[in-house]
């Protein structure tokens, strides 16, 4: 067990201090929510909200701290194909440690890069009209986490049966898009849909995500929250143990 713990701190140490040392990284990761919370979000309000830009603002901020921590949680899998090509997974594997603790260790490691990404998109809440009390900032980092571990747990099981890069942005841009834009990000999910988008909807684990992040941070509500966490918990031990399984047999 000594082993086991000291490879996932090791892996998750290793992703973190990537992550502080790439400042472009940073600062390209961060740009992008930002364009889309201030000028997509700031356009559509004023195009289409009668009520005026702060509220649809207010209303897409969580949307927008959900995409930051969504895309940052699965690409930072796309580095177990990086590593397998350059044969760091090769020697990760046959150290003397449980494979199950590297997909934990790497899961640990992106969501905690995911969500120090979310925290820089946290900070412009001010700049939206959004204000939170110490409870709901730190009740908004664990459902940030959740979030992250969710999803990077999802991305590492869809690296684990990729062998190029290629392949891996295909098939997450086929998975990602669809899923962000589904999950109730930028528009409301609970009247006017058709039947058919409503059950896409209600199966998509970030609808979850982003309902439990919305409620804590500006008070709207669709799902209760137990069931916003009972959901993308589920979502994420079942892709953790998928992972887990396919390691096991095939690395």
């Amino acid at each position: 067990m000594k082993g086991a713990l000291i490879g996932i701190y090791t892996l998750w140490l290793r992703d973190i201090t990537r992550f502080v040392r790439d400042k472009p990284r940073i600062i390209s990761s961060s740009v992008q929510p930002l364009l889309w919370l201030f000028v997509l979000g700031l356009g559509l309000s004023t195009a289409f909200v009668r009520g005026g830009d702060a509220d649809y603002m207010r209303f897409i901020y969580p949307g927008i701290i959900s995409m930051s921590v969504l895309f940052t949680s699965i690409f930072s899998a796309v580095s177990i194909i990086w590593d397998r090509e350059f044969g760091f997974l090769k020697e990760v594997l046959v150290a003397p440690i449980p494979r199950w603790s590297v997909v934990i260790g790497r899961a640990l490691g992106g969501s905690t890069v995911a969500v120090m990404q979310g925290t820089i998109i946290l900070i412009f809440a001010p700049a939206v009209g959004v204000s939170f009390t110490a409870g709901q900032l730190v009740l908004a980092f664990l459902i940030m986490f959740m979030i992250a571990f969710s999803m990077t747990s999802f991305g590492i099981l869809i690296a684990a049966r990729m062998h190029t890069h290629e392949g891996f942005q295909v098939v997450v841009n086929f998975v990602l898009l669809p899923m962000f834009f589904l999950s109730g990000a930028m528009f409301p999910v609970n009247q006017g849909l058709p039947g058919w988008m409503h059950m896409l909807v209600r199966v998509d684990p970030l609808s979850y995500g982003v309902d439990a992040l919305r409620q804590t941070l500006v008070g709207i509500e669709v799902y209760s929250i137990w069931l916003d966490f009972l959901v993308v918990m589920s979502f994420g031990v079942a892709a953790l143990t998928l992972a887990v399984w396919y390691f096991e047999r095939h690395e």
